[in-house]
């Protein structure tokens, strides 16, 4: 959501100063009120809309994944350790979570970052990106690939501590490495896709691009002006283009 109030807000103060008698100051706290007010309602009832949609949407998803969850379920189990991987996350005004996925990695591989962090190919080294990581198992490569390793994710959603669209959840080790600008991302629920998921950079209608190519910084950026710009209408568009994002391995 664009945010108008700020610009309106700017025009009315000016206005308040301006304003020589008691009188028409009154008239201009009570229109600056009357603004914020009408910005307040219009924010709370977009919130519920995408709640709701949240919760229905994933519902829905549950339910009809649910024979996949079983599949991926089974091969997972067969590499050996848990079906389920839960890591804790950042949420909301950095609140921390339990997110869910599909194990694709071996059981100690947390143990095992530190000795591969030297060997990151994410400028900056806020977030951690290694193409042939020896960590992952077979079966994590094919379902990271197609990416439903993300799917149980849509419990964390139904639970209120994700949205199907949003800023994708930090590491508590990447949030401490954080800018003032980078914290901006927090200041919404996390999502499981997002504008840079389906690598949309432009902002183009029918644009998915390669998600491996987009910096850290571009990642903040992009994070940023869906935040500063979000409706519902375009979160139903990003959902629907995660699918083939999802189907060419983007």
């Amino acid at each position: 959501m664009a945010h108008p109030i700020h610009e309106t807000d700017r025009k009315l103060v000016a206005r308040y100063l301006k304003a020589g008698s008691p009188c028409g100051r009154a008239k201009m706290r009570l229109q600056l009120a009357a603004t914020r007010l009408g910005w307040c309602l219009f924010t709370t009832a977009s919130a519920a809309i995408k709640r709701m949609l949240d919760v229905v949407i994933a519902i829905f998803a549950l339910l009809l994944l649910s024979p996949l969850f079983l599949l991926i379920a089974v091969l997972v189990k067969r590499d050996g350790g848990p079906v389920f991987f839960k890591q804790t996350r950042t949420g909301l005004r950095g609140k921390t979570f339990g997110m869910l996925k599909f194990r694709s990695m071996c059981v100690d591989a947390e143990a095992r970052l530190k000795a591969l962090l030297a060997q990151n190919e994410k400028a900056g080294g806020v977030t951690f990106k290694m193409t042939n990581d020896p960590r992952v198992t077979p079966v994590g490569r094919w379902i990271r690939r197609a990416s439903v390793d993300e799917l149980p994710q849509f419990w964390n959603v139904l639970k209120g501590e994700m949205s199907i669209v949003g800023p994708r959840p930090p590491l508590p080790r990447e949030v401490a490495l954080y800018t003032q600008a980078d914290r901006l991302r927090l200041c919404v629920k996390p999502g499981i896709t997002c504008l840079w998921q389906v690598g949309e950079r432009k902002g183009e209608l029918f644009e998915v691009g390669d998600r491996n190519a987009i910096t850290f910084d571009e990642q903040v950026k992009l994070d940023v002006r869906y935040i500063e710009h979000q409706s519902t209408a375009k979160d139903l568009w990003l959902m629907i283009k995660t699918l083939p994002a999802m189907l060419l391995g983007k």
